[in-house]
Parts: structure tokens; sequence; C-alpha cells
């Protein structure tokens, strides 16, 4: 791996752990075809979906194309999650908020007893990862460094493409980056420089937003590439 000439302050780290993430991501997507973008390798994957179609209730977008999104819940692997927000100091109320649940399941969490079993976490496909990130970049820009207005879930035309969604996806992702380069010190500490409504980021450092978004960037490409390998295996045993 390079590292002459790497940057080694805050930011400098960050957006170089992001180029390096983003660098591997688009050589594991060289190829993506249209079958394997929508390739479902178990019943009841979320995915997109044509409106009127969908099998989640909460399937959002602002076209024909709708992504899949479940019952507001707290899967079992947030469980900890959801401890150290409250070990942080936020109100029950807050955390509810936070996850679109209501305070008696928050509640429940917390204590661990009686609580009902959450649902199983929903295996999805390449589509469902790419428009999952695709919104969410589109809304921390917007809610970053633009009007601050426009409803993340309404600002991607989801699309059975799989070569037109990886264009309209990069041109999202690197008018991102090219933001976030230009944001300074003083903003990497400002609370609440990022507004996106669907997070907490309005609480926290814009350094700790950063950071998570790579991480959010990151374990989806390792999801995204693991379907690939899937797909391959599926495809090398069908022949």
């Amino acid at each position: 791996m390079e590292t002459e000439g790497a940057r080694t302050d805050r930011l400098g780290l960050l957006l170089g752990q992001f180029d390096h993430a983003r660098e591997m991501a688009q050589v594991r997507l060289t190829g993506l075809g249209d079958a394997e973008y929508l390739w479902e390798p178990v019943p009841g994957c979320w995915s997109i979906r044509r409106r009127g179609e969908a099998v989640t209730p909460r399937a959002f977008g602002p076209g024909e194309w709708l992504l899949d999104l479940g019952a507001a819940n707290i899967p079992a692997s947030e469980y900890a999650e959801v401890a150290r927000q409250a070990a942080g100091g936020m109100t029950v109320a807050k955390i509810a908020d936070d996850w679109s649940v209501s305070a008696e399941r928050v509640e429940q969490i917390l204590a661990r007893t009686g609580a009902p079993e959450p649902d199983a976490t929903p295996i999805t496909t390449i589509a469902w990862r790419l428009g999952h990130l695709h919104f969410q970049f589109a809304g921390a820009w917007e809610w970053t460094f633009g009007e601050r207005r426009q409803d993340p879930k309404l600002m991607v035309d989801f699309a059975p493409s799989a070569a037109l969604t990886l264009d309209r996806f990069w041109t999202v992702i690197d008018r991102w980056r090219e933001s976030v380069a230009t944001v300074t010190e003083e903003q990497l500490d400002t609370v609440g420089l990022s507004q996106y409504p669907y997070s907490n980021d309005r609480d926290y450092p814009y350094i700790g937003v950063l950071s998570s978004t790579n991480l959010e960037f990151i374990h989806h490409m390792a999801e995204i590439a693991l379907l690939r390998d899937l797909w391959q295996a599926r495809f090398a045993t069908d022949e």
C-alpha cells in the first residue's frame, strides 16, 4: 500500500481510508450485470421492487422502483449500540426517536427481560445494498453541504439497471467526497454540522459522523463483495 506523502492529519486519515475503500469497491463492482445485481439468494430478500409490488411495509422511493424497508424495529445485533447510547446520556425518548420505535421497546431492550424476539435481520440483494448507500450518501451531502431540505428517501430514483445505478451512485459518492475535502478543522469538531434526519448525526462532532460514514461504506461494500462471490459460486455450479 502506498504511504509516501500520505496525510496524517485527522481529515486526511479519514479521506485516505475512504479513498482506499472506494478504490477497492469500484474494482469489486466491475462487470456487475443486471441479473446478479437483482439476484435473491434466499426467499424473502429485501431488494428494489416496482411500486405496487413491494412486500415490505415502508418501502420508499420517488419513482417506479422502491427500496424495501420493513417495520420499525431494532435488530438484536444493535442492542449493544442502544446500550452505548443510553450509557452516553441519551434519554429513552431520544433513543426511541433515533430508531423510530416506542420508548417501551427501548426500555425492554435496556432491561433485557421480557423483551419480544426481534425480527430476523433480512438478507438483501446487491441492488438493496447499493440503494441503501446511495440514498444515505445523497442525503448526507444534502443535510451537511446542501440546502438541508430534501428528504433523503426521495432523492434517489432506484433502477433495475446495474450500469445506470453504478453511474449515478459514483456521481453522488464523488460529490460527497469533494465536499468533505473542504471541511475545516473547526468544522470537524462542530456538533450538528450534519443534520441528516434519519440518524443522530446532529448530536455528534462531524469527525465522528465521518468515521461512522466510512464504516457504513466499508461494511456494505464488504457484504456486496460476498454476494458477488456467492453469485459466482452459484453460476459455476449451475454450469
